[in-house]
């Protein structure tokens, strides 16, 4: 099936935190293929990184790799400032990094620790970087086209879901698509904030998921699917776009279609 043509991003340079693999990297190649120069952020997984790296280059764009910590909130002015001087300016930001609690070592440790280490880097990461990110477009912006600040929620903070999971994502992903509503406010009109809040996406631990899990997922969505980090990346290139020049402060969910009461 032929591709439907990019929104047009020629020109733009994109920051996507957490783009070293999954969802962050779909992004990160979406904004590429739609002509944006990216900027790839890792923490740990260096080679990821620079295989997106290569990847966006193969597109025949500019890209680079930073790595940084977000927990440590003292990183990031030094990333953004980094990311600022790469090509004197950003255009398009996007807050896609979250600790990932659910696979590897971090699945055996108690509920508190992994709250804590979801609330520094989802919570504080995505604040701290909106806002130094948001003040320098505001300083860069007037009377140029909107820059903007894309964010990560989760479709089901609205409404929770039980369990240990349920209880951690919904505050802190929660969290983060109320202060991108204000955000908006607050850098409106030279900088556009938005929120995406994805649904089951099969990333890495979707892919080892139990079978209960596997149909929970498929039996939620009015689309009878899992959705995919392209999913995700397509309504962010989107997004990012002039073509959503009249879209800020909203959270908008891709997740097939949530089917209450299921």
């Amino acid at each position: 099936m032929e591709k439907l043509p990019s929104a047009d991003l020629t020109g733009q340079v994109a920051v996507v935190t957490g783009s070293s693999r999954g969802v962050g990297a779909a992004i990160a190649l979406e904004l590429a293929a739609a002509g944006a120069d990216v900027l790839v952020h890792g923490w740990n997984s260096e080679e990821g990184a620079k295989k997106v790296v290569q990847e966006v280059q193969q597109l025949g764009r500019k890209a680079m790799f930073v790595q940084a910590d977000l927990s440590e909130t003292e990183q990031h002015e030094q990333f953004v400032e980094s990311a600022w001087q790469w090509q004197q300016g950003v255009h398009i930001w996007v807050n896609n990094a979250g600790a990932d609690v659910l696979t590897g070592a971090w699945v055996e440790q108690p509920f508190q620790e992994k709250l804590q280490r979801l609330w520094k880097v989802d919570v504080l990461g995505t604040i701290g970087l909106s806002r130094l990110v948001g003040e320098r477009m505001q300083q860069a912006g007037e009377g140029a086209e909107p820059a903007v600040i894309l964010n990560m929620g989760w479709d089901q903070a609205e409404h929770g879901m039980a369990g240990d999971s349920g209880e951690m994502f919904a505050a802190v992903k929660g969290a983060i698509m109320a202060f991108s509503r204000s955000l908006a406010q607050s850098l409106a009109p030279t900088v556009r904030v938005n929120c995406l809040a994805p649904g089951w996406i099969k990333t890495a631990w979707g892919e080892q998921a139990s079978e209960t899990w596997q149909q929970r997922a498929v039996g939620e969505a009015l689309l009878e699917r899992w959705g995919t980090p392209q999913d995700v990346a397509n309504v962010a290139r989107f997004l990012v776009s002039p073509e959503a020049a009249f879209i800020t402060g909203q959270v908008v969910p891709v997740n097939g279609g949530f089917r209450h009461g299921h």
